[in-house]
């Protein structure tokens, strides 16, 4: 299936410069920041044992991951480098955080662990299979294959996988209830897995 059949015919701005490449940009310079206050703020807050300064470490992260995307598209700054850079960013700072709340909670170890291997993981090799094409970020995914990106990149397929999860732990404390949620996510990203399978990943020519 080709980009157009797939969703229509594509922004001009969904597929990559070469010549924009770059590492330093305003958008990984808020990526950078965001990233070292989050971890940094719930590596206090596990030696402090204070759950509220563990939950500011999470709002950084999210704030922060919204601020990045929408610097680098006001600015005119949005690369493959810099998505990389995020997606890999957003899992460091989703481990500080679950370990965290792990650290304080030790009943949220399960729910917490099999959330991580879907993120970490699973949705990591997700999330780096943009760089099959010559799109620039997995926000963009919809024009190679509608479905994914409605699954796992669009505003509520991101809603669903990186918040939801955090609110039930936070919210409910019942740890039965986060890992019947960590499990719901982990079989929608295998089923995301086997469906990026079906379509093949193109490989680049010599």
């Amino acid at each position: 299936m080709t980009a157009t059949e797939s969703a229509g015919a594509p922004e001009a701005d969904v597929w990559t410069d070469p010549a924009a490449e770059r590492i330093a940009t305003s958008a990984t310079v808020v990526t950078a920041v965001r990233t070292v206050a989050s971890v940094a703020l719930a590596g206090v807050a596990a030696r402090e044992g204070s759950l509220t300064l563990l939950v500011v470490a999470l709002v950084v992260y999210w704030v922060g991951d919204m601020a990045d995307g929408l610097v680098a598209r006001v600015r005119g700054c949005e690369t493959r480098i810099g998505a990389v850079l995020d997606i890999l960013s957003d899992r460091f700072c989703a481990a500080a955080f679950y370990l965290g709340l792990m650290w304080l909670q030790p009943e949220m170890a399960a729910p917490v662990l099999v959330y991580l291997a879907e993120f970490m993981v699973v949705d990591c090799f997700l999330s780096l299979a943009f760089l099959a094409w010559a799109v620039r970020s997995p926000n963009y995914f919809y024009v190679i294959d509608r479905p994914l990106w409605l699954w796992n990149w669009s505003k509520p397929g991101k809603a669903v996988n990186s918040a939801l999860f955090a609110v039930i732990l936070l919210v409910t404390g019942m740890p039965w209830l986060g890992l019947v949620i960590a499990l719901a996510l982990l079989g929608l990203k295998c089923a995301s897995l086997v469906r990026l399978a079906r379509i093949g990943l193109p490989v680049p020519a010599r």
